[in-house]
């Protein structure tokens, strides 16, 4: 993989170091290059050219707890913590923690949000206009895919008239 591409704001001689950077995870500026890396690479086929699956699955929650810190909402962490799901999933591991729950109370909210939504009768890009979100974005929620904040879940309580919400 040719890492320049996603390192444009950088030198030669400082996409050098990042090379043997990213080939460190212990280097203490590998977590900053690695959400670099992260937030501009939507091909995980090239990012599993440069690190082995289980290097990704091992520096991941450091890599995504620094990115946390740094954007409190990341459409691209979200899609890549998707990503590290899955790949634990596939190795037969269990998620365990907080990601598991959030997981399961974003699919029960999403659940609740599309069954209001349809007995609206909006579509999704209506929903979307009244309440100041991207469609996409609907879609993701409604599938349990995307996290979202308090102000997002009311803005959809306000648009859909959901006074109560039980995720149990």
């Amino acid at each position: 993989m040719d890492i320049a591409k996603y390192y444009w704001d950088l030198n030669e001689q400082a996409l050098k170091q990042t090379k043997k950077i990213l080939k460190n995870p212990r280097h203490p500026k590998f977590v900053g290059r690695a959400v670099t890396l992260l937030s501009r690479c939507d091909k995980p086929k090239e990012l599993f050219s440069y690190f082995s699956i289980p290097e990704f699955i091992a520096f991941w929650p450091k890599v995504k707890a620094y990115w946390t810190k740094m954007a409190k909402e990341s459409d691209f962490r979200d899609w890549w913590q998707t990503i590290y799901e899955q790949l634990l999933r596939r190795q037969g591991k269990k998620i365990a923690g907080p990601e598991s729950d959030r997981s399961i109370l974003a699919t029960n909210l999403g659940k609740i949000i599309r069954e209001a939504r349809i007995e609206k009768g909006l579509s999704q890009k209506e929903l979307a206009s009244l309440a100041g979100i991207k469609q996409p974005d609907i879609s993701k929620i409604e599938d349990g895919k995307k996290n979202i904040t308090l102000k997002t879940l009311a803005a959809l309580s306000g648009v859909l008239k959901i006074k109560r919400i039980s995720l149990s």
